[in-house]
């Protein structure tokens, strides 16, 4: 089989950061392999907020608009998965041949990890959310709910209240302290202790919280912190260094502790919304472009210099 020419870059992941890289890249006249497996984190939601001229778009819409651009700067996307990254690099693709590439860029997204209860996959960016500014103006006035699954669900209530002047807490298996108690007694939420047993759904809309001795409290919305775990196992097998929170370390342009190897997005960032990714990628391939062009010069300067030719005569 003939081997692949070599691309200037190959970015794994097509979502807003991976995309928005490859159109910087493109308009830079690069050669840029896109490569998605078409699962992207935000699917289930079907509008997304908070972009600039892009507010209340179907975030597919958006991908698609995005690759319609990147194909048309010469951007090659390919449908599929990349399963491992060789150093030097060789991108190895789950079906097809491997992908020879000078840089890469890494922007495979996370996952949302819900706790195990029955309902809560369902309504999962529909009526259970998690970032109230993304959603949160949709469900405003509305009976809320935040359920309890770990240290930032308390902020998260905190936080929720905002939008709502009827907001519930539901601890769940959280330990709530004193303090925590008395500041959301104090912002105006209701803690209803107890073990939830599930979310009451009939005709595909939610209507309450019921707990375990089986009360139901009434929501239309409930909001919960995910545990997020990042797509990083390409990072991680090419050996990019870690906080002590488990994150692959980037500097402000998304370059990791590898040689040659970017990270952008939630693979780098849980915090990252889809502008905020967008922005990442750009950021990216302008540093790799410029990381390109020192390469290039360096070559460029090295051949001059042991080139054949007539000898140079200091004047």
């Amino acid at each position: 089989m003939e081997t692949p020419e070599t691309y200037d870059v190959v970015v794994a992941g097509g979502g807003a950061a991976g995309l928005n890289a490859a159109l910087v890249l493109g308009r830079a006249r690069r050669r840029v392999a896109v490569v998605d497996a078409g699962a992207p984190r935000n699917a289930p939601a079907t509008h997304m907020h908070g972009f600039l001229s892009r507010d209340g778009m179907p975030p597919a819409d958006l991908l698609a608009v995005g690759r319609d651009e990147v194909a048309g700067y010469g951007g090659e996307l390919l449908q599929g998965r990349v399963d491992q990254i060789d150093p030097g690099f060789l991108v190895h693709l789950a079906t097809g041949p491997a992908l020879p590439a000078r840089r890469v860029l890494v922007a495979t997204g996370l996952r949302d990890e819900l706790p195990e209860l029955p309902g809560l996959g369902e309504r999962w960016g529909k009526d259970l959310l998690h970032c109230p500014y993304c959603h949160g103006y949709e469900v405003r006035g509305q009976p809320l709910g935040v359920l309890g699954t770990g240290p930032a669900s308390v902020g998260q209530a905190l936080l929720v209240r905002q939008w709502s002047d009827d907001v519930v807490f539901f601890p769940h298996t959280l330990d709530v302290t004193g303090d925590e108690r008395e500041r959301l007694t104090a912002r105006g939420v209701p803690i209803v202790d107890g073990m939830v047993r599930r979310l009451v759904v009939d005709g595909d809309r939610l209507h309450g919280v019921e707990l375990a001795e089986g009360q139901v409290v009434a929501r239309a919305a409930v909001f919960v912190f995910p545990r997020m775990v990042a797509h990083d196992t390409l990072l991680t097998g090419l050996g990019c260094d870690k906080d002590e929170d488990g994150w692959v370390i980037t500097d402000p342009s998304g370059r990791t502790s590898v040689p040659g190897v970017w990270a952008a997005g939630n693979v780098a960032s849980p915090r990252a919304q889809v502008l905020t990714a967008a922005a990442m990628g750009s950021a990216a391939a302008i540093a790799i472009n410029h990381d390109l062009v020192d390469e290039e010069v360096a070559h460029a300067v090295e051949h001059d210099r042991t080139a054949p030719g007539p000898s140079r005569i200091s004047r």
